[in-house]
């Protein structure tokens, strides 16, 4: 059995080098770049030296320009930075809670719920809730209670399983799909592509009360899961020895598993389903600065931002005026890396 000393010696040992603060500089000088350039880029473009400009001096810009730059650009980018950082984040508390680096939120059935949700209001409900506010009010609550559903089937004998939870949520994805292509079959044709859109997940319905509402309940979640670090470095050592290092792993997992819901539900009712991030994120902060949830968790926020940001930039100019789907374009990436990784475990490796 591992004990404290172990334990301290295993993260001494996956401490990075020394170039870990010019590595993290250059992630937030290139968060920053590409924020300038999201806020250049568009049907409207507007110079970069034109916006600095208007950091000091308001007319630089004109009232169109100032238009769409304070009412579509940056709420649009604030929130992909928001979703981003929280997917990247819950990816790496999951794959910390199942000690498997091929895990991530959707697992346990939150983003297929609440496309199911969604997709029941798209299709039956649109006349009874304004679009605005139902939309977002159905998918989160299909997330939510498609989390109480997998939480109870898990607990058993006081105690969360988690494989349990694991198949719990495979089940549910399943049913969630079943119950999608349904409601698609019955869809008329208004309904059915405003269903397909949402799946695909995009920004483009970003505005102040989504700011408003949903980036503070992200930021909640995501540093509640990122001030568990220790908890979760301890639980990588597996369950009982995690417990004699003085972790409350029922409590941990219970709470944890919550946060995690929060932050997807949030991110899907808010942006559709964006795949994958939580998966490629945690990896490669892992691969990157070793398995320290110190260094992972707030790495995996600004990885998971600026990857995002990068997407959604591509997705909204790629095909002006046209705009594609930015989990189309996230899925593009992920599916492939999720491919090399089961190439990477299926000699027999351990998964965690």
């Amino acid at each position: 059995m591992a004990s404290a000393e172990t334990f301290s010696s295993m993260l001494h040992r996956a401490r990075p080098g020394r170039g870990l603060s010019r590595r993290v500089a250059g992630l937030v000088l290139a968060l920053a770049c590409v924020c300038l350039v999201a806020l250049s880029l568009g049907p409207v473009p507007i110079a970069p030296g034109r916006l600095l400009a208007a950091i000091g001096n308001a007319t630089a810009l004109a009232d169109y320009e100032h238009a769409v730059l304070w009412q579509i650009r940056l709420p649009r980018i604030v929130l992909a930075l928001a979703i981003g950082a929280a997917l990247g984040i819950a990816g790496a508390g999951m794959q910390a809670l199942l000690r498997n680096p091929l895990a991530e939120p959707g697992l346990v059935g939150v983003s297929s719920g609440a496309a199911l949700s969604a997709a029941a209001y798209l299709v039956l409900g649109t006349g009874l809730v304004p679009v605005a506010l139902g939309l977002p009010l159905a998918s989160f609550a299909g997330a939510a209670i498609a989390a109480w559903a997998v939480l109870r089937l898990a607990l058993v004998g006081g105690r969360t399983q988690v494989a349990t939870m694991l198949l719990a949520g495979l089940a549910l994805n399943a049913v969630a799909g079943a119950g999608i292509g349904l409601l698609s079959y019955v869809a008329d044709d208004f309904a059915l592509r405003a269903v397909t859109l949402w799946m695909f997940g995009s920004l483009a319905r970003a505005g102040l009360a989504d700011l408003a509402v949903g980036v503070p309940l992200l930021l909640i979640a995501a540093t509640w899961i990122g001030l568990r670090a220790r908890a979760l470095n301890a639980l990588l050592l597996g369950e009982a020895e995690a417990r004699h290092l003085g972790v409350d792993v029922e409590a941990l997992k219970r709470r944890l598993t919550l946060a995690i819901v929060v932050a997807a539900g949030i991110a899907v009712a808010l942006a559709g389903i964006i795949g994958f991030v939580g998966l490629i994120v945690p990896h490669l902060v892992r691969l990157w600065v070793g398995p320290d949830h110190r260094l992972v968790l707030p790495l995996s926020g600004l990885l998971g931002a600026l990857l995002l940001l990068v997407a959604d930039t591509l997705a909204r100019t790629l095909f002006m005026p046209a705009e594609l789907p930015v989990g189309i374009l996230t899925a593009l990436v992920g599916g492939p890396f999720f491919l090399a990784l089961l190439l990477r475990y299926r000699g027999g490796a351990e998964l965690s």
